[in-house]
């Protein structure tokens, strides 16, 4: 396994409850839920995955895609146990998550690496092992000091930057089937040399 096979399974990070569902912190959840509605894909609550799932078929491929319903840093509970259910491996896998080091209208792929401080990340890596799967880090910006983290996160962006963070969304909605297919460099390209 590589980190070129093709995506069978993406996850949005995020916090259950209708309380943080408009949060930066559940960006990553905003963006299967995106996907889901352009594929016509519905979520039902799936115990065994600690979550709520749904699948679709995009090009030939099965596609699953997963919420998990355990708070962000417990993710990796609802991760691995999608990953053993439906037999994907971790490279066949994207996170979607908010990511504070870039600002609301950026979006990035990443293959592997550490989680930077995102709990949800951090959580899966601690079960998994390692970190060798994909990442869509959807920038919501930094609060400007490490103590104002928390509330920033758990906080409803302005309108503005919530316009952005959507419009990076629907970029990377654009590239997600190169990465589908496995054609994750040219992906990388559109995404991050695009309208960003």
């Amino acid at each position: 396994m590589t980190g070129n096979d093709g995506l069978r399974l993406i996850v949005g990070l995020g916090n259950p409850g209708p309380e943080y569902a408009r949060t930066r912190h559940n960006a990553g959840s905003w963006f299967v839920d995106a996907l889901a509605s352009t594929l016509g894909a519905r979520f039902a609550v799936d115990a065994r995955l600690f979550g709520e799932s749904a699948q679709a078929s995009v090009g030939g491929t099965t596609l699953r895609l997963l919420k998990p319903a355990t708070f962000m840093n417990l993710s990796g509970k609802s991760v691995t146990a999608a990953l053993r259910y439906w037999k994907i491996e971790p490279e066949q896998a994207l996170l979607a998550h908010d990511e504070l080091d870039l600002p609301p209208g950026t979006a990035r792929l990443k293959f592997n690496g550490g989680h930077g401080g995102q709990n949800g990340l951090r959580d899966t890596m601690r079960l998994l092992g390692h970190g060798r799967f994909h990442r869509l880090r959807v920038g919501i910006g930094h609060p400007g000091h490490r103590d104002l983290v928390t509330p920033w996160v758990l906080g409803r962006p302005s309108g503005e930057d919530e316009t952005l963070i959507h419009r990076a969304i629907d970029d990377a909605l654009d590239v997600l089937p190169l990465a589908i297919e496995g054609d994750f460099n040219e992906a990388m390209k559109r995404l991050h040399t695009g309208k960003n």
